[in-house]
């Protein structure tokens, strides 16, 4: 039995394009894995702790191997919760709206509490290596226009590259992806474009 963590990154919930598609992969998931377990997290409703100047004064304090002070002991401890928490995932569901041709700042701020290292990546004799592995991760993007990867229009699309790079970064190899394009616009394109979206999410579930 495998668990399944599903992280939404829009605060719009059912009316989210992503949050919609990759409810749809999930449902048909469910179906051929019934005994699989699922935790939804959105990131605008959890209690994410912010990566200020204190945490970043614990994170160099321990990483120089000094004893930090009790109040930068408890600030690590919250983030540590937060890699821990994802880590424990055997598999990863997530969705991911574009906001201003990247991600938005919710979930920027989780992968900024993720990234750490010693957690979820090292530097060795070969250089950085990602400590998340062999665990297959599912990504929907929505984007209210195309960024195809053939047209002038993939080089202003810092969503998906960014994310696929950050997730590759800590480790992971299996990252799928489901693309909504365009969300906005004319009305017939838009229900093409979640129609097909769909499809392909509960086709990509029947291998995950």
């Amino acid at each position: 039995m495998s668990k399944i963590l599903y992280i939404q990154s829009s605060p719009r919930q059912e009316r989210s394009k992503s949050i919609q598609t990759a409810d749809a992969f999930l449902k048909a998931y469910q179906k051929l894995h019934p005994a699989d377990s699922v935790e939804t997290m959105n990131l605008f409703e959890a209690d994410l702790p912010r990566f200020d100047g204190p945490a970043a004064e614990a994170r160099y304090t321990i990483l120089h191997g000094q004893n930090p002070a009790a109040q930068h002991r408890q600030i690590w401890a919250q983030i540590e919760k937060v890699i821990s928490h994802f880590t424990q995932a055997d598999k990863y569901l997530l969705a991911v709206p574009m906001w201003n041709f990247s991600i938005p700042w919710r979930l920027k701020q989780y992968l900024d509490l993720l990234i750490q290292p010693t957690y979820t990546f090292r530097v060795g004799e070969n250089g950085y290596e990602g400590l998340v592995k062999d665990k297959p991760i599912m990504v929907v993007y929505a984007r209210g226009s195309a960024y195809p990867a053939d047209s002038p229009a993939a080089a202003i699309d810092f969503q998906k590259k960014y994310l696929e790079w950050a997730l590759s970064f800590i480790g992971f190899q299996k990252i799928g992806s489901i693309v909504v394009e365009p969300t906005l616009g004319d009305a017939a394109a838009r229900e093409n474009a979640l129609k097909k979206a769909m499809e392909e999410a509960q086709k990509a579930a029947e291998t995950f």
